[in-house]
C-alpha cells in the first residue's frame, strides 16, 4: 500500500475525528499493527507521515470501528477506559448455524493452549445451556492452566437459511473471545480461520459500535457506529433487511 492508499482509506473510513483521536471503519484484511511481513494500519499511516496509537485491537480478518489516539496523552486515557471496561462495544456476527434464542449470554472461561490458541478452559462436553445462559460447572474448569472469566452477551437480529446475524456485546475483552465463545456453543462465525482452514480473507465479524468518554473532556461521551460493508453482508447468503440494524 502507498500514501495514496492511506489517504483514500482515511477519507473513506473516518467515522469520527477530533483533535486527539480518530475512529476508522477498518476493512477486513488489514491488521491494526504489528503484523509481520505485511502492511498494517499504523505502519501505513506512518509511511504517509501520520502517527497513530491504537487504544485497542481488532483482528486482521475482522472489519469495523477501531479507535486510535493522535497523541500519547490521549492514548493513555483511552486505553485505560478499555482496561476498566467503561467503553461500550458491540459487534455484528454472522454464524454458520441457526437455532439460537432471541438473546442469550455465554459465560465460559478462556485459556491459552498449545501454539498460543485460545480455547474454553473446560471440557466441551461440560458446556450446558440453561435459560439462554451457556456455562460450565465450577468444578469442571481446568486447574492445570490459568483461566480467565469471560462473558459475551448476544441478541439475534435476523435468521436466514443456515445463517444467523447477531448483535454481540463482549462484557470482557479477552483475545478471540467472541469467535471462541460462539464456536464452542456450536455456532461458529462464518469464514473464521480459527475453526475453518479453508476460510478466506475475512470472517463474519464486524466491530459495529463504540461508546467512550472523550479524552481530556470529562462528561462528554462519544458514540459512533461503523456501517457494515457489502463484503460482510454477503456472508449472510441472503439480503438482510436494513431495518434489523435500527432495532438494536
Amino acid at each position: 500500500m502507498t500514501e495514496a492508499d492511506w489517504t483514500q482509506l482515511r477519507a473513506r473510513g473516518t467515522i469520527h475525528e477530533d483533535e486527539v483521536c480518530l475512529v476508522l471503519n477498518k476493512p477486513a484484511g488489514l491488521s491494526v499493527m504489528g503484523e509481520r511481513h505485511d502492511t498494517d494500519l499504523v505502519r501505513l499511516a506512518a509511511e504517509a507521515g501520520e502517527t497513530l496509537y491504537p487504544a485497542h485491537r481488532i483482528d486482521k480478518v475482522t472489519s469495523g470501528a477501531i479507535l486510535l489516539a493522535k497523541e500519547l496523552a490521549a492514548h493513555g486515557d483511552l486505553t485505560r477506559q478499555f482496561n476498566k471496561r467503561t467503553v461500550g462495544k458491540s459487534y455484528l456476527a454472522i454464524t454458520a448455524a441457526t437455532g439460537l434464542p432471541a438473546e442469550g449470554t455465554i459465560e465460559l472461561p478462556l485459556s491459552v493452549g498449545r501454539k498460543n490458541r485460545v480455547r474454553v478452559a473446560a471440557p466441551r462436553e461440560s458446556i450446558a445451556e440453561h435459560g439462554g445462559v451457556w456455562s460450565v460447572p465450577d468444578g469442571d474448569v481446568f486447574t492445570h492452566v490459568k483461566s480467565y472469566p469471560s462473558v459475551t452477551g448476544f441478541k439475534r437480529l435476523w435468521e436466514g437459511e443456515g445463517r444467523t446475524l447477531l448483535s454481540v456485546r463482549p462484557e470482557t475483552g479477552r483475545r478471540h473471545q467472541i469467535r471462541v465463545h460462539l464456536a464452542w456453543i456450536g455456532f461458529p462465525i462464518v469464514g473464521d480461520p480459527l475453526f475453518d482452514k479453508a476460510a478466506g480473507g475475512r470472517t463474519g465479524l464486524h466491530s459495529w459500535r463504540l461508546a467512550f468518554d472523550a479524552a481530556g473532556e470529562p462528561g462528554r461521551r462519544v458514540e459512533v457506529a461503523a456501517e457494515p460493508g457489502a463484503d460482510f453482508l454477503a456472508l449472510a447468503g441472503a439480503e438482510v433487511p436494513a431495518e434489523v440494524f435500527a432495532e438494536v
